[in-house]
């Protein structure tokens, strides 16, 4: 909105010619979502108690945890109003990348909404239908995908994505390339849905990997570093950099509320939306597989899901981990949740530059 109603008045005003550059509008963005995170927690905080929106503690849980039930949740929320209010001030809202990425990011925060409502405030366990909201995820990979394949921009989108560490070679999906779409968006949805278990955990991993993709859209988006770095140039992605910037502040700003001992839990709305964004991001930037990489916290969490369960069922009820996710099984080893938490933060950083080393490491 800014970039739209100040930008042309640059003749006017010369300060105005600030707006044409992706990096001062995406520090914006983020300076912007912190503010606005930090402002509307407490509120948010209050109404979420006055309305006893609060966290039910699963029985089978670490009995550690039993301390936190009827802390505020749905926080996510604050995570969304956070990313899309400075996305909209900020970046140019004619650009195709920032309003699917937009698209993605409130459609999951709906369907994540519904199964936090139905947990707290219908007093449904287990939420939303795995079904359902399975199916809200596959409709919304199917848009996707059918967006990118028939109205993006430039024809870029041809069913084909890049391979780490090799330059000038590519991976052509064919007609598997929308469904490979809907396993990005719903893996990585559900992955981080999956890792939200410890104070701040989620959401500082979340950070990690928004500023990565938001140096890997930068230099995608700009012919002479994409030249350079011989990787794809994607016309118009430097947008994304702004939609990186509002979520990294909306996450350094919520993780002033979440981080131990947490005030309030972004809850499926959060975390949904994130994932999502984060899967959104990857397929826009044509990096699905890099996505294993920067995110490799939340692949190993997952995996360790899969493996238990697994295990449990065809191992005559053995364990692989004494509880999974894996941040659990840490737990019951008897690690402090604030060490599993750093040191999960400290894996998800070295994730991060090994990702951004890909880009030279070619």
């Amino acid at each position: 909105m800014l970039y739209h109603l100040l930008y042309p008045l640059t003749d006017i005003v010369s300060g105005f010619n600030l707006f044409r550059y992706i990096t001062f509008r995406a520090a914006g963005a983020t300076i912007t979502a912190m503010i606005i995170s930090l402002i509307l927690g407490p509120y948010f905080i209050r109404l979420l108690k006055r309305n006893q929106l609060q966290e039910k503690i699963r029985e089978e849980g670490p009995e550690s945890h039993k301390k936190k039930s009827g802390t505020p949740t749905m926080g996510g929320l604050i995570i969304l109003a956070s990313i899309v209010i400075p996305s909209l001030l900020w970046a140019d809202l004619t650009n195709f990348y920032v309003l699917l990425v937009l698209l993605v990011t409130v459609w999951l925060g709906l369907i994540g909404y519904m199964d936090d409502y139905l947990k707290v405030v219908k007093n449904q366990p287990k939420g939303m239908i795995g079904r359902k909201k399975m199916a809200g995820q596959i409709i919304l990979g199917l848009m996707f995908g059918l967006f990118l394949t028939y109205w993006a921009p430039d024809n870029v989108y041809d069913g084909s994505t890049s391979i780490p560490f090799f330059k000038n070679y590519v991976f052509y999906l064919g007609v598997a390339y929308i469904p490979f779409i809907i396993l990005v968006l719903t893996g990585s949805s559900n992955a981080v849905n999956l890792t939200d278990g410890l104070d701040g955990l989620a959401i500082g991993l979340c950070a990690l990997c928004f500023f990565t993709f938001g140096g890997i859209a930068y230099v995608s988006g700009r012919v002479d570093f994409s030249s350079y770095l011989q990787i794809e140039y994607l016309p118009g992605a430097g947008e994304l950099v702004i939609f990186c910037g509002a979520a990294i502040g909306a996450a350094i700003g919520f993780l002033w509320f979440n981080s131990y001992p947490a005030e309030v839990f972004m809850g499926d709305t959060g975390s949904l939306a994130l994932g999502g964004a984060l899967g959104a991001l990857a397929i826009l930037l044509k990096k699905e597989l890099l996505l294993v990489i920067v995110g490799g916290v939340f692949v190993i969490e997952t995996m360790s899901v899969i493996i238990q369960v697994l295990s449990y069922r065809y191992r005559g009820g053995k364990r692989i981990f004494k509880m999974a996710p894996i941040h659990h099984h840490f737990e019951l080893l008897g690690w402090s949740e604030p060490k599993i938490v750093v040191r999960f933060w400290i894996a998800g950083a070295m994730f991060a530059l090994i990702t951004l080393a890909t880009l030279k490491i070619r």
